[in-house]
């Protein structure tokens, strides 16, 4: 952490100025600098893209202002919070692998990431392999149809609740 912060900092990376809300209703502001913080969640989120879910990470970044907010106003022993904490616990435990990153004038850019429990394969999608070993286009037509449904549905009563 210490190698990262002098590393981040010496390219502008992870500086914040915000006006926060505080828990007794007034706002503050607050300047923090997290050079090491900024690097290491970039090259985390890279490797959950790759080693994750897409739902259970839908899932877990819909919970963490609720555990942000637990965290930040002192709730850290609240049953809740550690019910979330479980969650995301859970949903680490694939998550694993390599990232390279460049630091550039304050941006923290992905140079490359590999996993060997990655969930990307190659082979499956792809638009050129033949469909029967690889993703068929074709699905699509009828996966887009049953997504839409309810959607015309809706049209349909609306437009003849407007005749």
């Amino acid at each position: 952490m210490e190698k990262l912060n002098e590393l981040g900092g010496k390219h502008g990376i992870g500086r914040v100025d915000m006006v926060e809300n505080r828990f007794v209703g007034m706002k503050s502001r607050g300047v923090y600098e997290t050079p090491g913080g900024a690097i290491l969640f970039t090259a985390h989120r890279k490797i959950e893209s790759l080693t994750m879910d897409r739902e259970v990470m839908h899932l877990r970044d819909g919970l963490i202002p609720k555990y942000a907010s637990l965290v930040y106003n002192g709730f850290w022993f609240a049953p809740e919070r550690l019910a979330i904490q479980a969650l995301v616990t859970e949903s680490q435990k694939n998550v694993t692998g390599t990232v390279r990153l460049k630091l550039y004038k304050g941006n923290v850019i992905a140079a490359g990431v590999k996993s060997p429990v990655s969930l990307y394969n190659p082979h499956i999608a792809t638009m050129e392999a033949d469909p029967t070993q690889a993703y068929d286009q074709g699905d699509a037509k009828g996966f887009i149809r049953l997504n839409a449904l309810r959607l015309r549905v809706q049209a349909g009563v609306r437009e003849n609740a407007n005749k």
